[in-house]
């Protein structure tokens, strides 16, 4: 079994709140962060998102979803565990979600 399989989450059913996460998308880390919530009717979940410290939408079906590996380099995802379909490849790589502002 590939490494990125064993850490590879396929549902959001598989999360809970608390649980680290990396989303990855055509090869590249698109957030990282712990679970806030958990909409598993939709397969989406919310995260705390490490770098820019915002919600975001994650939708498990669209991304490839990984635990964070243990200590050391960080690893890119092979390409077995990434949509490959031509219709992903030449989307931007802008966020999927996010959230909506909460200004008020």
């Amino acid at each position: 079994m590939d490494v990125d399989e064993a850490r590879q989450i396929r549902s959001s059913a598989e999360l809970k709140v608390g649980d680290e996460i990396e989303a990855w998308h055509n090869g590249k880390l698109f957030h990282r962060g712990p679970v806030t919530q958990t909409v598993t009717g939709v397969d989406l979940f919310w995260i705390l998102d490490a770098r820019t410290g915002t919600r975001r939408l994650i939708d498990a079906e669209a991304l490839v979803i990984l635990r964070p590996a243990g200590p050391g380099p960080a690893k890119t995802p092979s390409r077995a565990a990434v949509n490959t379909s031509a219709h992903a490849s030449t989307q931007s790589h802008m966020p999927l979600f996010q959230a909506p502002s909460m200004a008020g």
